[in-house]
């Protein structure tokens, strides 16, 4: 799909408003969204013109016009009326735009390292609590208790939160970030929902232990995947009714066991293990099921069967929306999105990139990371599209569909891991 693009160098004067150019600087070093862009205004060439080159790369194919001939930049020389002080206004405007694009991508970053942070620090938890949950049950109750307090502190600071998708050579293949990958998007979706903190704190306490019948049954099964034998597909099915009997033992609150009962329960009653409908089922164990099949269609056991996260979504929407209830549905796809963080994106421009980031209050304009070969991986663009109006994400893109180049660099998750930084307020463009 990205081939290399066959350009010519064309001189400084003969640009024009149209030309797709691609700039052989360092993206900190000019004034501009991207590195490779398509000129729209005389301000842009003006812009272009402080940069102290004589040639740019131009791609013809993406062009909407010729450059300028000789005789034409003659003719504009001759006519051009000296707008000195408004050009310099207009620069200004330009370089303080830019200052604030890299404020925002720092911000970015910071975000994504403390998150990360946060996430190996509750993975550590959840180890613990896995390790402890027989010999001292109420040490590794109480572990989950404050686990969940403090990512219930976190969610409850501001109105929106952004969710961020994290690096799955941090995270690991270890099947317990299934269980916190349940619970961060469990939560948020709640908090969308007006639930009570109390409710939101049921929520996830049932998502840490949700799949705890799993230890009866054994790994081989478990971790098999698509070709289970009826046999087997019956005894995983069961996990539910096993965790209930764990749960009753340990004395989690009825809240929470439900959750663990009814977590694969679908509301038009063709789920499993009793095949109950939405009335049967409780409110909170109805929010979970729906974050459950998100990151089970995500995150499958072989990573080849996996979904990109835009897949899950639409096939949840698409075919399986009545399995779900519908508000809270409808509501779980507008705060991811319909591009959640993961998902392989084409821009307007042509630019390709992956969501890395959805604020829960405006899930159409992500952050996305942008394939540049220019710019080196470890310091690869991040634009917030909130703040770029001339960008939008004009398609989905599968892995397949990606140059060995651009799958490299832009490196899409084997797991899709997801963890949330309270939402401070945007910077705005002045």
């Amino acid at each position: 799909m990205c081939s290399t693009a066959v350009t010519i160098d064309v001189p400084l004067a003969q640009l024009c408003v149209g030309l797709y150019v691609h700039l052989d600087l360092s993206w900190l070093d000019h004034s501009f969204a991207l590195n490779s862009f398509k000129i729209k205004s005389e301000q842009e060439l003006s812009a272009l013109r402080q940069l102290g080159l004589s040639t740019i790369r131009v791609n013809p194919a993406k062009s909407d016009c010729r450059p300028l001939t000789p005789q034409a930049v003659q003719a504009r020389a001759v006519e051009a009326v000296p707008e000195l002080a408004q050009s310099s206004a207009e620069e200004q405007a330009t370089i303080r735009e830019k200052r604030q694009r890299i404020e925002r991508m720092l911000k970015e970053r910071a975000a994504i390292s403390h998150c990360e942070k946060q996430l190996l620090k509750a993975a550590g938890t959840l180890k613990s609590i896995n390790r402890n949950l027989f010999s001292r049950p109420q040490d590794a109750l109480r572990q989950a208790d404050e686990m969940i307090e403090q990512m219930l502190s976190s969610l409850l600071i501001d109105k929106d939160i952004a969710i961020h998708l994290m690096n799955d050579k941090i995270v690991g293949e270890e099947t317990y970030y299934h269980s916190l990958n349940t619970a961060v998007l469990t939560m948020m979706l709640a908090k969308a929902l007006g639930f009570p903190p109390g409710d939101i704190k049921l929520l996830g306490m049932g998502c840490v232990f949700h799949d705890i019948g799993k230890i009866e049954i054994p790994d081989r099964i478990v971790n098999k995947g698509s070709d289970l034998t009826r046999a087997e597909q019956n005894l995983l099915q069961q996990h539910g009714h096993y965790g209930l009997q764990i749960a009753d033992k340990l004395g989690l609150p009825k809240a929470v066991r439900d959750i663990i009962a009814q977590h694969h329960e679908y509301a038009d009653g063709s789920g499993y293990p009793l095949g109950l409908k939405s009335e049967q089922t409780s409110a909170l164990a109805r929010i979970v099921v729906i974050t459950n099949t998100y990151d089970n269609l995500c995150n499958r056991p072989n990573p080849a069967d996996s979904m990109s996260p835009h897949e899950a979504m639409s096939h949840m929407f698409g075919k399986m929306r009545k399995q779900f209830d519908a508000a809270a549905l409808a509501l779980f796809i507008r705060c991811m999105g319909i591009y959640p963080p993961g998902t392989l994106v084409k821009l307007s421009d042509g630019s390709l990139g992956m969501v890395i980031a959805v604020n829960s209050g405006r899930p159409l304009r992500p952050s996305v990371l942008i394939y540049d070969p220019a710019v080196p991986v470890a310091e690869a663009i991040i634009l917030d599209l909130e703040h770029e109006p001339l960008l939008e994400i004009s398609a989905s893109l599968k892995p397949a569909q990606l140059s060995p180049e651009v799958y490299a660099y832009l490196s899409p998750r084997k797991r899709t891991t997801y963890f949330y930084d309270d939402a401070k307020p945007s910077l705005k463009s002045s």
